[in-house]
């Protein structure tokens, strides 16, 4: 069983945008990535480094940043094609 398999899929099914309230990037980034996440029912939050020291240190000039936990997506412009795939194969579930 995958250890995914417990719980609830839709639990999981979050994407964390780490973003700037002023970077238009962030913005754009956003709006083509809700679409695509409505399409998938997966929920999209986003979270202001500039509102936290360590998330500032941490992500600075890499925002926006598109991630699922800790796995890093894609970063500047939405990758669309990368996160359909992405959303197609999750839950990874095993065929035995």
């Amino acid at each position: 069983m995958h250890p995914l398999s417990a719980v609830p899929a839709d639990v999981h099914r979050e994407f964390t945008v780490m973003s700037r309230e002023w970077c238009h990037l962030c913005h754009d980034l956003v709006d083509a990535l809700r679409p695509i996440a409505d399409e998938f029912g997966w929920r999209v939050v986003v979270v202001d480094v500039d509102q936290d020291p360590a998330l500032e240190a941490r992500w600075n000039e890499l925002v926006p940043v598109l991630l699922h936990g800790e796995t890093e997506v894609c970063h500047y412009h939405l990758d669309a094609a990368a996160v359909r795939a992405y959303c197609a194969g999750f839950p990874l579930e095993s065929e035995a």
